[in-house]
C-alpha cells in the first residue's frame, strides 16, 4: 500500500474556520489514507475571556475529528506564536517523515488537493531545482497565465504558504536566524534579485530581522532564493483562503487574492521549464501601484500571504 505525505494541520482561535477547514480536507479522496497532525497554540499571557473560550472550542472541535488514517493533537499551553508553532511543528514531523503536506486553520481544499500533492511530491522528490509545492496560484483576473502556456503546473520564485508541502531535505536546509542577513542588507544587487519574486520581499525579511513582523514564510522564501531553487504552483487554485476577513492574526480582505475552487479540475504533474512571462506576471502582481507608499505596499501584502 503506498505511504501518502501526513498532513500537517496548524489551528488557533477560529472555530468556524477550523471546522471548514478539516470538512473540505475530509472530502478529499484520499483522506482515509493519509495521517493528520494537529498543532494547536495556546492562549496569549494577555488573552481575553472571550479569545480562551474560543481557543477552548477550537480544543473541543478537533478532539472530535475523525475520517483520516490518524489522528495526532499536540495543545500547546501557552501562546508559542505563529512562526514558531509552524517552524517547530512541522521540524518535529519531518523527525519520522521525508515529506509533509501542510495546511493552516483558513484553507479550504478542492477535493483533489491531497493528490496533487501527493502526485507532485512524488515526481518532484528527485528533481534539485524544485524547493516547494503550493496548491494555491493567484486567480486568473490577477495573474495572467500565457494562452500559449499548455501545462497545467509553473515555477516559481517564489512560495505560497496557502496549502504546501515540501521535503525534509528542503526544509533542513533553511537557515532561520539568516545568518548572513548583514551582507544581505548591504547588497543591493542581491536585494534586488531576491525581489524577482516580488517587490515586497526584501522589505519583508527586513522587517522580521528587524522584529516588524514574525513570519516563517519569508525565511523560507530567503533561503529558496538562496539555493536558486524554485515553487511549484498550479496554473488554476486548488485551495481558497477564507481567512480573508479579518479574522486572522495577519489577514485582510484583498479581493485580488480570493479564488474559486472548481472541484472537477486536477492538475497534470510532468517536467516543466521556468515560462519568462508566468515569472514577469507573478512578480508584478506585487509591484505597488503608481504613486502608492512601497511601506504601506508591503505591510498590506505581508498582511495577506502570511500567517
Amino acid at each position: 500500500m503506498k505511504d501518502f505525505a501526513p498532513i500537517i494541520l496548524f489551528v488557533y482561535n477560529r472555530p468556524w474556520h477550523t471546522q471548514q477547514t478539516v470538512e473540505a480536507l475530509q472530502k478529499n479522496e484520499l483522506a482515509t489514507e493519509s495521517e493528520l497532525f494537529i498543532f494547536a497554540d495556546g492562549p496569549k499571557a494577555n488573552a481575553t475571556e472571550e479569545q480562551k473560550e474560543k481557543i477552548r472550542q477550537v480544543s473541543e472541535y478537533i478532539s472530535k475529528i475523525d475520517g483520516f488514517k490518524s489522528i495526532t493533537i499536540y495543545e500547546a499551553k501557552q501562546n508559542i506564536g505563529c512562526a514558531d508553532s509552524i517552524i517547530q511543528g512541522i521540524s518535529s514531523v519531518f523527525e519520522r517523515y521525508n515529506k509533509v503536506i501542510v495546511v493552516e486553520d483558513d484553507i479550504v481544499t478542492s477535493k483533489f488537493f491531497l493528490r496533487f500533492m501527493n502526485e507532485a511530491l512524488d515526481f518532484f522528490e528527485n528533481d534539485e531545482r524544485v524547493f516547494s509545492v503550493s496548491g494555491y496560484t493567484f486567480p486568473n483576473k490577477t495573474m495572467k497565465i500565457p494562452a500559449n502556456y499548455k501545462k497545467d503546473i509553473y515555477l516559481s520564485y517564489r512560495h505560497s504558504s496557502w496549502g504546501w508541502g515540501t521535503w525534509k531535505d528542503r526544509w533542513n536546509s533553511v537557515d532561520w536566524e539568516i545568518r548572513d542577513f548583514k551582507e544581505f542588507s548591504e547588497n543591493i544587487e542581491l536585494q534586488k534579485a531576491f525581489n524577482r519574486g516580488g517587490s515586497d520581499m526584501s522589505g519583508m525579511l527586513n522587517a522580521q530581522m528587524e522584529g516588524r513582523i514574525d513570519a516563517w514564510d519569508i525565511r523560507f522564501d530567503y533561503s529558496l532564493f538562496k539555493q536558486n531553487k524554485f515553487n511549484i504552483y498550479p496554473i488554476k487554485s486548488l485551495v481558497t483562503n477564507i481567512g480573508l476577513d479579518s479574522s486572522g492574526t495577519h489577514t485582510g480582505v484583498d479581493e485580488k487574492l480570493i479564488t474559486i475552487l472548481d472541484d472537477s479540475w486536477i492538475p497534470k504533474i510532468e517536467n516543466i521549464e521556468p515560462n519568462k512571462r508566468i515569472l514577469d506576471n507573478f512578480k508584478r502582481v506585487s509591484d505597488p501601484p503608481p504613486r502608492y507608499s512601497l511601506k504601506r505596499f508591503i505591510r498590506k501584502i505581508w498582511k495577506s500571504l502570511f500567517c
